[in-house]
């Protein structure tokens, strides 16, 4: 694959295989650059985390050890799992790529009970870690008759590389200093080079070279603000939030520009917290520290935030949990699953 260097003019022509990979289910548009987007090929399948997860559970039942291999992934489900394989007494051995997944500092993998090698052991389940399956894509749309797109383009929520403290701080420094320098979501499509503390998003690149990287954070806001109903408030204003499986994102956007952020764990949430994290939000009254020490990422925002932000559009798997506040769901192109997939190509310069 190739990196193009002009966005908006070389990806246009190109048909595109778009990935959002959550903790529940990987998002998929086969953008087809002859045809309408509604007409697209799209799949909502579970994620690889769950998958691996899954394959450790058989092995776990059938009493093997594992062998776990390949690149660092998104964790969740397949973490639990390996703890739960541990705690069965059968052995979890890893590759040192593929136990990043689990924790930065590889001494606190150790500390799990993993095992880290450099040789295939005997006699183990080998399974294969990573966030992307291009084999699995090529069998799915090759059954339909569908080409596998040369270009990849994936969504993953990289919390960034730190062996010093925790990658939740890490994570907000990195989006305090992005909103600092202006806060264009679209400055976070990585066409070329990826910076060196995002690690998942570089496996993926090692996997597949000439990969287009991004976050879950930015795919999914950048989709909010493509929906025809958003549009219109955004100059005045909006209140972006994507209710994830895992993770709930809150966003100040105003124009292109994001003022202020804030990350949650969604299991930590339910309706009336979430609707007081909005209101603390909208009165420019929320704290990093309310939300990391209260389990969340945190929150970062700009010293010219104001108060105000009375529009709230939402989208995401679990945005049920608002239904009874009446805030608008968003579903740019009509699909609302696939939110994180249009805000690449809208990111792309090419919807």
């Amino acid at each position: 694959m190739t990196v193009y260097k002009n966005v908006s003019s070389s990806f246009k022509q190109k048909d595109i295989l778009v990935i959002d990979v959550g903790s529940g289910t990987q998002d998929v548009l086969v953008y087809q650059a002859d045809k309408n987007i509604e007409n697209c090929p799209k799949l909502v399948m579970p994620s690889n985390t769950q998958l691996v997860a899954k394959q450790i559970r058989q092995a776990t039942r059938q009493g093997q050890n594992i062998y776990l291999y390949g690149h660092v992934m998104g964790g969740g489900a397949c973490f639990f799992a390996v703890k739960q394989h541990l705690e069965a007494g059968y052995k979890v051995y890893a590759t040192k790529e593929a136990a990043y997944t689990f924790n930065d500092k590889l001494e606190k993998v150790r500390e799990m009970g993993v095992e880290i090698v450099e040789i295939t052991p005997d006699n183990v389940c080998k399974i294969r870690m990573g966030d992307i399956n291009l084999a699995a894509f090529d069998k799915a749309l090759g059954a339909f008759d569908q080409a596998l797109p040369s270009q990849l383009a994936v969504a993953v929520q990289d919390h960034g590389f730190s062996t010093e403290e925790s990658n939740r701080i890490v994570r907000f420094r990195l989006l305090e200093e992005f909103i600092a320098k202006g806060g264009l979501l679209k400055n976070l499509i990585f066409t070329e080079q990826i910076p060196e503390v995002y690690t998942r998003m570089k496996a993926v690149r090692g996997a597949v070279p000439g990969a287009i990287l991004t976050d879950t954070g930015t795919a999914a806001l950048l989709g909010i603000m493509a929906d025809p109903t958003v549009q219109p408030h955004l100059e005045k204003g909006i209140l972006a939030i994507n209710i994830g499986n895992s993770h709930t994102l809150i966003a100040a956007i105003r124009g292109q520009r994001i003022y202020g952020l804030c990350e949650h764990h969604t299991g930590l949430l339910n309706t009336d917290s979430l609707a007081s994290l909005v209101k603390k939000m909208q009165n420019n009254e929320l704290s990093n520290d309310e939300i990391f020490n209260g389990g969340g990422h945190g929150a970062a925002f700009h010293p010219d935030m104001t108060p105000g932000w009375d529009y709230i559009a939402v989208t995401g798997p679990q945005r049920s949990m608002v239904k009874p506040l009446g805030w608008h769901e968003v579903a740019p192109y009509g699909d609302m699953m696939l939110t994180g997939c249009f805000g690449i190509l809208v990111g792309l310069g090419i919807i």
